[in-house]
């Protein structure tokens, strides 16, 4: 079966979703929004106790349950301490490049939920004044954050509800180019939520139903380890979708669906793998087969987290992980493809 996919609903749903912030463990607008768009298709929607979803979606058979993963959760930080100056020292959340932070916009939520905008920048930040602005290394340790507020100390800070442990979003300046271009942070994992929606809205659309009752698990703590380390427990094989990798030695490129034989956790499923690969040739797919050694997915941690599945691993290419990342919407198009004929084909 051919199938067109939205062009207009995936890159308006992968905008929609990357405005909103949502940094490990803080994820609940984001994912009332997805809760939202999904029950819109007629499928159930429920969380987990620690706050991921489950969508599920009716198949033909119930003699196995799919699992489809992605993760909604983003890099960020933390407020760590306050300095006597009243500017902010930070803790990473996740793994973001903090070379790349250096003058990037944005915003720290108090516990009572007011917001307040500043700037990543060097604690040698002028070029007139320090000598070492440019060499200086760029790590949370020689890192602050200006706050846009009128505070000279520690105690004018204190004032405005900021304290150590608050998060603090990063901007991520997202721009969808004419050429078909997704520009921003956090494509990584953004852009595989977006396929998944365009997923839902390609079965609902067609009124197909998988061979085999699926579940589309989001997780909000993958970027520290563990989210999918819980996963329903009918789920017999796991599917993650996450980003493909781009750079020296790989086959990935921003317009092709990415399928990882092997990453840092080990070989995924031979089986799996190989339907992957079968389905892509079949339809004619732009895909790529690669080795990530520096890489871990939801199922990575749902192995780990004693669960008695087979796993694999496709996504779109994204160029520039964990930094300012880019992805072509014919990556995310191959990718609604190869899910959609990954549960209706044999």
């Amino acid at each position: 079966m051919n199938i067109s996919v939205d062009k207009t609903y995936v890159l308006e749903m992968a905008k929609t979703i990357l405005g909103y912030d949502s940094p490990s463990g803080f994820c609940y607008e984001v994912m009332n929004f997805i809760k939202e768009e999904a029950t819109k298709w007629g499928y159930t929607f429920e969380k987990t106790r620690k706050g991921c979803g489950i969508i599920t979606i009716p198949g033909k058979s119930n003699e196995q349950v799919i699992g489809l993963s992605a993760h909604v959760d983003t890099l960020g930080a933390m407020v760590r301490s306050i300095t006597a100056q009243g500017n902010l020292k930070f803790t990473l959340v996740g793994g973001p490049i903090p070379a790349t932070l250096d003058s990037e916009y944005c915003k720290v939520r108090t516990r009572d939920g007011r917001i307040y905008t500043g700037t990543f920048l060097s604690t040698s930040p002028a070029a007139h004044v320090y000598e070492d602005s440019r060499s200086k290394e760029r790590t949370p340790e020689k890192m602050e954050i200006r706050l846009d507020e009128v505070v000279r100390s520690k105690d004018d800070v204190l004032k405005l509800g900021i304290g150590a442990g608050d998060y603090i979003f990063i901007d991520p300046k997202t721009v969808v180019t004419e050429s078909g271009f997704l520009k921003s942070r956090f494509i990584d994992d953004k852009g595989s939520v977006a396929a998944l929606m365009g997923l839902l809205e390609v079965l609902h659309r067609e009124q197909v139903r998988p061979l085999y009752t699926t579940k589309i698990f989001i997780s909000i703590y993958e970027e520290v380890g563990h989210g999918s380390s819980y996963i329903p427990q009918d789920i017999t094989e796991m599917l993650a979708v996450d980003m493909g990798c781009i750079g020296e030695d790989l086959n990935c490129t921003e317009y092709k669906v990415s399928i990882c034989a092997k990453d840092s956790g080990g070989p995924y499923d031979y089986e799996m793998t190989s339907k992957l690969i079968r389905l892509a040739i079949e339809h004619s797919l732009n895909f790529a087969v690669d080795i990530y050694p520096m890489y871990s997915s939801d199922v990575s941690a749902a192995l780990r987290g004693g669960n008695d599945i087979k796993g694999a691993l496709i996504g779109p290419g994204v160029h520039a992980s964990h930094g300012m990342e880019r992805t072509h919407y014919q990556a995310l198009e191959n990718t609604v493809k190869l899910l959609f004929y990954y549960l209706t084909e044999v």
